[in-house]
């Protein structure tokens, strides 16, 4: 699987991001889906990463909004047939490296209580749990993490 910063206006990533959510809204009300349309994930603060197979399909998708050296954590999705395979790993870790190259010092996130692979994926790369940050309000349906990259180098 190779990893790239690309554009999220393709097709095949169109596609992706429709698959999750898809996804998302099996899961919670359209009012709890705080996702990010393709408009948005073209700003210039945004890192965007795809992951493609060996045949270039795209299999996986994330990105990284910044701004004011944090980096919130968005639209993490790996295709069901990909996951398990430590892949959704090596992307969250592809997009915090480049974003601390860029003066990230800490990582946020909003999930949902019932992504629980992801929620352990993100304890386990050293997230911790947290109020709600930005405009998110404090909401049963939302779960709220944080990784400081002092912390995490310690």
């Amino acid at each position: 699987m190779q990893i790239a910063f690309e554009t999220p206006d393709q097709p095949d990533v169109y596609a992706l991001i429709g698959e999750l959510d898809a996804f998302l809204y099996s899961l919670y009300p359209p009012e709890n889906v705080y996702a990010l349309d393709i408009a948005a994930l073209l700003q210039p603060n945004v890192l965007f990463a795809v992951m493609r197979d060996g045949d270039g399909m795209a299999v996986g998708c994330g990105a990284i909004v910044m701004q004011a050296g944090v980096g919130e954590l968005k639209r993490m999705y790996i295709r069901p047939g990909a996951r398990g395979k430590g892949h959704a790993r090596r992307l969250v870790e592809t997009l915090e490296a480049q974003a601390i190259q860029q003066g990230c010092s800490t990582f946020v996130l909003e999930s949902g209580p019932l992504n629980m692979e992801a929620l352990v994926l993100y304890e386990r790369l050293g997230y911790r749990y947290r109020n709600a940050f930005g405009d998110y309000p404090e909401d049963p349906s939302s779960v709220f993490m944080q990784k400081s990259v002092a912390d995490a180098a310690d």
